[in-house]
């Protein structure tokens, strides 16, 4: 099996880089200055003169990209019927009452060809469930006048600390994209221990920031130093002396004169794994092209590690197709789709693929008639990455909404409207610098604001077509900006080129 896996990665890295050359002979190549892709396949960092790089976006989706998604077995089958949220609900209830696989998969629920109405909630709350339909034929309705998701995958609970684990971060600067920290005594630690990064902020680091003056109009809410603090959610991979290597990078600069930084084993017992929504279409009822009282979300995920959204279709629904909330982990959405949203066009509503956990992916998604097509919310830890999606008719635009995500990729993303990454100010209740480290790679839109905060790191704006503006509020920084309507970015994909650098490192080669 491992001989069979390492020729398989062989021939995608010779593939590249047969492909790279081929390229190369066929137009003009660039490269970033902040990185360079060697003849080998392997990636060349160019640090700042803070060290801080553009971090390794691979390690992210289901199982860090190093499994591809499965195909379950089948263990329970549905078809249309007078009752179908009552027998889809016992189906997949039952099914979560089997036993496990050695995949830790209990099963897959499938959907006949057909109609199902369903004027509730679906819920899946057990590990290794999947429920599937037939494609397009299986229609799944909200139906009637209740706002609410229509599938919610999700477990119970919240991570927990192992007391007496906590060790105190040593290094007195860290820089974006490092894998390592140094702790006081590594000793409680063991390669492959779950672990959170537990960032604390400061006062001096919302006062640098500026968030403590953010101009005032009815609702404002100024940054307090006791609402930021950040739990990234990392593994161990190995340890030397104390210091600590981790799967995957730091998403933003560890400045001790800002940030107090801390390390844990935690647990997460109710969390769910190894679960899945794939091959349907979602379609909610509504009443008036404004109306809200119908189906909001096809798919809200949260409480989970390691499941994925597939070939999911949602029409009409309010906010969107897939909501990844704060504790999902780990999740692919691929090939999914989000179009003729039914609300209000105002804030709080069309968010098609909204991210707002860690280390998930987001990949050839479409989104129509959104506000904000691809959006991750309120500090959010990264790193996550929105790759190879579309958006047409966008009433808004793609990016980080507000108060301090970091670590986002939005690779090869196509809009007609804007992408965004800059302090919004007084907008919303007061959404402040909107991210740090979100990398915009080649892509094309009718804008795109990038700026870098005050302190913390900065963004990047690299490749792509668009045209460029400063953004709303005067005298901010200008994030560094290379290839603007220029072909030939090599890669092409920062994503794909990390991943397949992974495997070069990992092939021994």
């Amino acid at each position: 099996m491992h001989d069979m896996i390492f020729r398989k990665r062989s021939l995608l890295i010779s593939f590249f880089l047969f492909f790279c050359n081929a390229h190369s002979h066929a137009q003009a190549v660039w490269q970033s200055e902040w990185l360079r892709l060697q003849t080998d396949g392997r990636i060349q960092y160019i640090p700042d003169d803070r060290g801080n790089i553009i971090p390794d976006f691979s390690r992210v989706g289901y199982h860090h990209g190093d499994r591809p998604i499965p195909m379950a077995e089948v263990v329970a089958e549905v078809s249309p019927s007078d009752d179908d949220q009552r027998n889809i609900q016992t189906a997949i209830d039952r099914v979560s009452k089997g036993v496990s696989n050695a995949q830790g998969f209990r099963g897959a629920v499938l959907l006949g060809p057909g109609t199902y109405r369903i004027p509730g909630t679906l819920r899946i709350d057990s590990s290794g469930v999947i429920l599937r339909g037939s494609g397009n034929a299986t229609r799944l309705v909200a139906t009637g006048t209740l706002q609410r998701s229509l599938i919610r995958v999700s477990g119970t609970g919240a991570p927990q600390e192992l007391k007496g684990t906590r060790q105190a971060v040593t290094d007195r600067f860290i820089p974006t994209g490092r894998f390592d920290m140094e702790v006081m005594d590594a000793r409680s630690f063991h390669p492959g221990d779950e672990v959170i990064v537990d960032i604390k902020a400061n006062d001096r680091w919302v006062k640098d920031l500026k968030m403590d003056r953010i101009e005032e109009r009815p609702g404002t809410v100024q940054w307090k130093a006791s609402g930021y603090r950040f739990s990234c959610q990392r593994r161990i991979v190995s340890i030397t002396g104390n210091r600590l290597i981790l799967d995957n990078p730091v998403m933003m600069e560890l400045d001790s004169r800002y940030l107090d930084v801390s390390v844990f084993r935690y647990r997460f017992p109710g969390r769910i794994s190894e679960v899945g929504v794939e091959d349907l279409t979602c379609i909610s009822e509504y009443r008036s092209d404004t109306a809200e009282d119908h189906g909001w979300i096809a798919v809200d995920i949260n409480r989970v590690e390691n499941g994925w959204v597939r070939n999911v279709h949602a029409v009409h629904f309010g906010q969107g197709c897939v909501s990844l909330q704060g504790l999902a982990k780990n999740v692919t959405v691929s090939d999914c789709s989000a179009v003729d949203p039914k609300s209000i066009i105002t804030g709080g509503r069309r968010y098609s693929f909204n991210v707002n956990g860690q280390q998930n992916l987001v990949i050839r998604c479409h989104s129509r008639e959104a506000r904000h097509d691809y959006a991750t919310g309120s500090k959010v830890c990264g790193p996550n990455v929105f790759i190879d999606c579309t958006a047409e008719r966008s009433h808004s635009d793609i990016g980080p909404h507000h108060r301090w995500t970091m670590g986002t990729l939005y690779d090869n993303i196509r809009t007609d409207n804007q992408i965004n990454v800059q302090d919004r100010g007084n907008w919303g209740s007061g959404h402040g610098w909107a991210g740090v480290t979100q990398v915009i790679w080649n892509c094309t839109a009718a804008t795109i604001v990038c700026q870098d905060p005050w302190i913390g790191g900065r963004n990047h704006l690299i490749g792509g077509t668009y045209r460029r503006e400063a953004g709303r509020l005067p005298k901010r920084i200008q994030s560094s900006t290379e290839g603007r309507g220029m072909t030939g970015l090599s890669p092409k994909s920062l994503y794909h080129a990390q991943c397949l650098a992974r495997l070069v490192d990992n092939s021994g080669r």
